[in-house]
């Protein structure tokens, strides 16, 4: 596997880390229709665990089974597939160097009041099946947040020791956060800068509002004129925030909406330099055929091509 220029200058910003992990950086930058070219989009399967089987699968049922979803991923031309420990080894043998995959280490769930989320795997489980990261989620704002970002910390450290990469999901939410404050723009900015400076080699947060949540913050873009009129300019923003655009950032594809929806999205995440976007319930919830035109839409909106 030779790797593209775009690809050794973004690995190059990754300073401390061993051969290992940068190799396992490399799979998933080289990997799929996109492989080469700094972008990415990756399958995410965690929703099981988060919002139970039927919200999650119903509305397609062959997403049921695991092998389904590792296929649609591959099928696609995909960079990974994320999931947690189950539904990895459900297809670990039979998908084996197929797709990078991404191993959840923990979850949460909608039965709990609490916001928190499990560890339900193990980095040596990342390592017996083959991974090229282990993921994690972090809720900034929420009372768990300083217990959820040290266990990251020695996860991610065990991780990196091994050779693999660690992905973070930063998700503003809490007691102390509005509703509008979770997707604020000063508020996923701040997320996403948590996420780098924790270590995380691949940052995922959800797309920026214009909103602003904290009155402090608000006076800084207003003082300094920090551009978020428009969704690229956000982009923009939070890509800034993440060591000024030296760490790799995807964003949410979040709740079902229309594809056109969708891809506005993608086309902003592009414009504003992201580097992707991990979608989940938008792909697999629909049926196979239509799940394969969005995906080959949204890698040619990444290509430059839509």
């Amino acid at each position: 596997m030779k790797l593209t220029r775009k690809v050794r200058d973004i690995l190059s910003h990754y300073e401390s880390d061993n051969p290992g992990t940068k190799a396992n950086l490399a799979r998933i930058l080289m990997n799929g229709r996109l492989g080469g070219t700094g972008k990415l989009v990756i399958l995410p399967v965690d929703q099981g665990f988060e919002h139970g089987p039927a919200r999650s699968f119903a509305p397609n049922p062959p997403a049921y089974d695991p092998h389904y979803l590792f296929e649609i991923a591959i099928e696609a031309g995909l960079s990974a597939y994320a999931a947690p420990l189950g539904m990895i080894e459900a297809g670990a043998d039979t998908f084996a160097g197929q797709i990078p995959t991404i191993l959840k280490l923990n979850s949460s769930n909608s039965l709990s009041r609490v916001k928190d989320q499990a560890v339900t795997a193990t980095v040596n489980d990342a390592l017996r099946l083959g991974c090229s990261a282990i993921g994690f989620t972090i809720y900034p704002g929420s009372d768990n947040a300083f217990d959820m970002i040290e266990e990251f910390r020695e996860l991610a450290a065990e991780a990196k020791a091994c050779g693999l990469a660690a992905v973070l999901w930063s998700y503003p939410r809490g007691d102390t956060l509005s509703k509008d404050g979770e997707t604020a723009m000063d508020i996923c900015a701040y997320a996403a800068h948590m996420a780098a400076l924790a270590g995380a080699h691949i940052i995922k947060v959800k797309p920026p509002t214009s909103f602003l949540e904290q009155a402090e913050a608000k006076k800084v873009y207003e003082k300094e004129k920090i551009a978020i009129g428009t969704l690229s300019e956000r982009i923009a923003h939070v890509v800034q925030s993440c060591f000024n655009g030296k760490r790799i950032v995807v964003f949410s594809g979040g709740a079902a909406k229309g594809e056109e929806g969708i891809f506005e999205e993608a086309r902003a995440i592009r414009d504003g330099g992201g580097n992707g976007s991990i979608i989940g319930r938008n792909t697999f919830q629909r049926p196979r055929a239509d799940a394969l035109k969005l995906l080959d839409t949204l890698i040619k909106i990444y290509q430059g091509k839509e």
